[in-house]
């Protein structure tokens, strides 16, 4: 089965631009395009957005709007394969399943649509936390020619290479589909003096010090998918410093920026790392976060 490239829209700008960027990936990957929206009877928020409050007449202004925003869509890329899912529920739910059956997910990045948004927030965040598969996050402003402009797909690589496999494998990937260059961004910090053990100096001392071995560590991890996609051009940037600073430092060179992540459960719910969520509120570029498997 061919996954799809499913967008989730709900009539903001953001959700527009999302779906435009999710349309252009589609094209480029040869993949369907799969429009989601997820929507709940509000007769409030419907009221105060002028759309009249009853549940027959909010799912004629949420179909109504899907309609014109593909519409949209099928005039700038005829010959892509669209499919839309208009579904009355849990929003968060709604999503991740969505996420589940997709190649990714992409969605906007801010602001809330006039009977329910899910861009970045509360909803936004849960969605990413718990699915499955990588989520794309797209702002208003993203446009077509950030793409054709030579800027990178930017990266984020730590741990061992297996760690950031998902995130590199997505990232040379959508390299190879764009004819662009990745870099792939290794940032590392003083550890304390009660980290090292016996073992760690003497692989420090191997590799002549603390920056040489954060690149040979970089290097080790990119090997594999250097030799699978021998095309894409490579830079290998070691830093020092935190992940996030290390990474939004870069992003002004970025078309795509890529950031892997687990979950973490607490009490209340599935949360994303504190990278993810400051390159997610921080850079100006599309951002998308690859799962761990």
């Amino acid at each position: 089965m061919t996954r799809p490239i499913t967008a989730g829209v709900d009539g903001t700008q953001e959700s527009l631009a999302a779906l435009a960027w999710a349309a252009r990936e589609a094209v480029r990957r040869d993949r369907p395009l799969r429009v989601v929206h997820a929507w709940r009877f509000q007769p409030q928020g419907a009221l105060e957005a002028g759309i009249a409050g009853d549940a027959d007449s909010q799912a004629e202004w949420v179909h109504s709007a899907v309609t014109e925003a593909v519409g949209t869509i099928t005039e700038r890329h005829p010959d892509l394969e669209v499919t839309t899912d208009v579904v009355e529920g849990p929003v968060v739910d709604t999503l991740v399943a969505a996420a589940a059956g997709a190649e990714l997910l992409v969605l906007g990045s801010r602001g809330h649509g006039p009977i329910v948004g899910f861009l970045l927030g509360s909803v936004g965040q849960q969605v990413i936390a718990e699915a499955t598969r990588p989520v794309v996050l797209v702002r208003a402003g993203d446009q077509p020619s950030v793409e054709a402009a030579g800027r990178e797909i930017v990266v984020g690589q730590q741990g061992d290479p297996e760690d950031s496999a998902d995130a590199l494998r997505f990232a040379f990937e959508t390299a190879a589909a764009r004819g662009a260059t990745v870099r792939v961004v290794r940032a590392w910090t003083l550890p304390p003096v009660f980290a090292y053990s016996p073992g760690s100096l003497k692989l420090l001392d191997e590799a002549g010090g603390l920056e040489p071995y954060e690149k040979k560590a970089l290097a080790a991890a990119v090997l594999p998918w250097r030799e699978r996609f021998p095309d894409v051009p490579v830079e290998e940037h070691v830093e020092m410093g935190s992940a996030g600073q290390v990474l939004l430092s870069v992003a002004g060179t970025a078309q795509l920026m890529i950031v892997g992540r687990r979950a973490h459960r607490t009490a209340v719910g599935a949360r994303i790392g504190s990278v993810a969520h400051g390159v997610l509120h921080h850079a100006d570029c599309p951002v998308a976060v690859v799962p761990h498997a």
